[in-house]
Parts: C-alpha cells; structure tokens; sequence
C-alpha cells in the first residue's frame, strides 16, 4: 500500500526560485511518487507546525521541496513532537546551501533524487537538539540534523539570508563569509564537552556537527559520521580577520584539523557559555538565536529515504 505522502513547498527557497519552479515539478513528483498531499510555508519555522500536524492526520512520509533549513525545520517538528518514528524524510535538492546532500552523497539532479526516493532507500541517522536563547532573550528548544555551530557562522547565516541567493549556494555562502569575518568580533566563549573544558577564551567558531559539510560546501567536519550517536566538536579559536582568510580555503577542503590552535573533540553533549546575546548560533543554515545554549545527539531519531548506505 503506497505511503501516504506530505510534500512541503518553501517558496522562498533558493531566492522564490523553487515557487517558480513547482509547478512544473509537481508532474514529475507524481509520476514517481503516486498522489500526494502538499501544504507552503507561509513564514519562518512554519514547516515545524505543518509536518507535526501532518503526521498526527496519518502522513507517513515528508518530501521536503526546500533547502537544507526546510528539512531541519520538518526534523525540528517531528521531535519536539516526540513523532521522529512515525515518518520518512525525503529531502529535495531545491535549496541553497545542500550540505546535507553533500553529507548523505544525494543526487543532486532532481529526476535522480526521485528515483532514489521512490525506490524506499532508507537509512536511520542522528540529529540533535539544542536549548539555547531566542532574539528576545527566552530560553527555546529546537532540533537538527546536519550542523548546530556559533560564532562567525551565526552572523554570516544571518547575511545570506538577508542577502540575494540568485548566484547560488556556494558563491552566496563564499559571499557571505567574507562580509562576516570582515565584521566579527571573537568573543569569549567557554566550551564543555561531555562536561570537560576543551575552551575557555576568544572564539571564531565552534561545531556540534552531525554531518561534515556547512555554509555551501565548506567541510568543517571531515571525520563526522551520521549515526555514530556522537557530535564531531570543531573549535577555531580567536584568529585574526587577516589569519581567518588565509585559513578559509583549508576549512573548504577538510584540512583545517591540521591547524595546530584548531582542536576537534567528540561527544554526546555540548554546552557553550557566554555573555547573552553577545555570541550567535545557527542551525542548518539557519539563524536561530545566541548562546549559553546546550546541544544533545538523539541517536538514530530520524529516517531518511534517499540515500543508499
């Protein structure tokens, strides 16, 4: 019996292109996917309230026709639900950054990725949830699955979304990196992992990455695994603007771990401390809010269909 299937559409994804997009898409869907419900965001994190209510009205399986923040967003609803086992995620190539298609080596052509959908390919993979503060200082929850980080990457998050996304992911991303490092600040920030101190003292960025890639296609965390129930905790300590740029290259081929002040930890729980409002975090691309904030791996919580391994 075919699932019952949610197809959830960000019409801002990839600049409006994915609105301008759909309805040419949504024939080819059909042919591989059979009949399907579809529901559009109608504003930032509205896809955490349609992919909750949709699988407590019986959807079995989400397509995500957005970018790496629309999926993380659907993930977000589903666990703070306590609904992560009652759903496929199936995630489109039709965003900006695609990291997590990087990460689980996804088609990136359209037809491809229908393909390996329709075909059940299905792996159970990690995610994460992190507490940390919100624009107004309240303390919220939220949920991922690719990469939690703080620092420059919060403030470059917020730039490319401000920013036009027409030259895509990559140059977007490239863009905004540039416009933020020129304006970051290192601020003191204190790092546990596992309640042991690996930081304590300027910060350019810190990781809980669940997947390798961020920010369109940097390589941040090299050795990270997506069902090894541990985060890969990457720490770039307080270099210079000028020392940043010259690194930057190293941190888009994964060779920044040979940086003798980059340090990289493993575990199951990270909490990063500092002044509030002053340090800010980003979830899959995402802006989300500043530290203190605490990050936690829920092992094997979410099933994706695509991949293959």
């Amino acid at each position: 019996m075919p699932l019952r299937t949610l197809v959830v559409v960000n019409p801002r994804s990839r600049s409006g292109a994915t609105r301008r997009r759909f309805a040419s898409l949504e024939a080819r869907l059909r042919d591989s996917l059979g009949s399907f419900e579809v529901e559009w965001t109608r504003s930032p994190r509205d896809a955490e309230r349609i992919a909750r209510e949709g699988v407590r009205a019986g959807i079995e399986r989400i397509v995500v026709a957005g970018g790496d923040g629309t999926t993380s967003e659907v993930v977000s609803g589903l666990l703070g639900a306590g609904l992560g086992g009652y759903a496929e995620v199936a995630p489109l190539p039709l965003g900006t950054g695609g990291d997590m298609l990087r990460t689980l080596e996804l088609p990136r052509h359209l037809d491809r990725a229908l393909e390996r959908i329709a075909s059940g390919a299905s792996r159970k993979i990690d995610a994460g949830r992190i507490r940390y503060l919100d624009r107004s200082g309240g303390e919220r929850t939220s949920h991922f699955l690719n990469v939690a980080s703080f620092g420059v990457s919060g403030l470059i998050t917020e730039l490319v979304n401000r920013a036009t996304k027409a030259f895509g992911g990559r140059v977007s991303f490239l863009l905004g990196t540039v416009r933020g490092i020129a304006r970051y600040r290192p601020e003191e920030v204190r790092i546990r992992v596992q309640g042991e101190l690996v930081h304590d003292g300027p910060l350019v960025l810190g990781t809980a990455a669940n997947g390798r890639f961020f920010g369109g296609g940097m390589q941040v965390a090299p050795r990270a695994e997506l069902a090894d129930g541990l985060f890969d905790v990457v720490v770039i300590p307080g270099f210079s603007k000028a020392r940043l740029l010259r690194e930057l290259p190293r941190i888009y081929r994964g060779t920044h771990l040979e940086v003798p002040e980059v340090s990289l930890h493993r575990g199951r729980c990270i909490e990063a401390e500092a002044a509030p409002g002053r340090v800010w975090v980003e979830i899959d691309g995402e802006p989300l809010g500043t530290l203190p904030a605490r990050i936690d791996v829920l092992p094997a919580a979410i099933t994706l269909l695509g991949p293959t391994g």
